[in-house]
């Protein structure tokens, strides 16, 4: 596998933007990475959906743990409800690996299509709610409810590469009822530790569906710097901006991929 100065470049830009965005909105930065990889490289000879998705989850380790640390800081952890969705998270991501494994490269676009869309209309929903971003309505952090988000998490993270708090962050505020900069830290901290389970499972397991391990570290290596960066930034960012603009254009940017993966533009 080979990059020229130009692919590594814009590789470099899109791990810092995803890691930005990651870092910002407790994502993860897979859904801007994996679109980009997919739109900009899938005419390459090494170009895949699953070695998209294994860099990925390489590189959401990168951007998981510094705004995880960042979030800490602020105060913003939930202890409680991150201790019950680990052990959940960390065993559905298992599951979800192993069935991305059993589907093809165009059956995971088009899953990742829809993902997209779901993120776009959760996002769209939190805009137009009157009620503000951080208001606490009686928050529940019970163990059954914090596992059930972890499930739902980690099985949606192995299945489609992603961090997973593309879904977590908009359930632990329905279930759970946190605010959004703790469903924010919560989920960063959490992808700290089941990001490593699936990252390490999924490359471990690319030669199964004709891609080498090596490829997926190496484009890893190269999106990695500028997401580690980013990530940094964007969680600084999560306790200093207000959400709402930031909410607004990434669910605009986000449809726009969802349709051109989906094959609809």
């Amino acid at each position: 596998m080979s990059l020229e100065v130009l692919e590594i470049l814009l590789l470099v830009v899109t791990g810092l933007v995803a890691g930005t965005a990651g870092g910002l909105l407790g994502i993860g930065g897979s859904v801007i990475m994996i679109p980009i990889l997919a739109l900009t490289f899938s005419g390459r000879e090494w170009g895949s959906q699953h070695l998209y998705q294994a860099a990925a989850m390489v590189v959401n380790i990168a951007v998981a743990i510094p705004a995880a640390v960042r979030h800490r800081r602020a105060g913003a952890l939930r202890v409680r409800v991150f201790r019950a969705m680990l052990p959940a998270t960390g065993l559905a991501i298992v599951g979800g690996v192993i069935l991305s494994n059993s589907l093809d490269g165009q059956q995971l676009r088009q899953l990742f299509a829809i993902f997209l869309l779901y993120v776009v209309t959760m996002n769209t929903i939190k805009l137009v709610r009157k009620d503000h971003d951080d208001a606490v309505d009686n928050s529940n952090e019970s163990a059954v409810r914090s596992g059930f988000v972890g499930g739902v998490m980690g099985f949606a993270a192995g299945l489609l590469g992603i961090g997973g708090g593309g879904i977590a962050v908009p359930l632990l505020q329905v279930v759970c009822r946190l605010p959004l900069r703790s469903c924010i830290a919560v989920s960063a901290n959490v992808m700290c530790i089941t990001a490593v389970v699936g990252a390490a499972l999924k490359v471990s397991t690319l030669e199964s569906v004709g891609r080498s391990p090596v490829e997926a570290l190496v484009l890893a290596l190269v999106l990695a710097p500028g997401a580690l960066i980013g990530s940094y930034l964007g969680a600084g960012l999560t306790h200093r901006l207000p959400l709402r603009v930031v909410r607004g254009v990434f669910s605009a940017v986000m449809l726009v991929v969802a349709l051109r993966m989906g094959g609809l533009i």
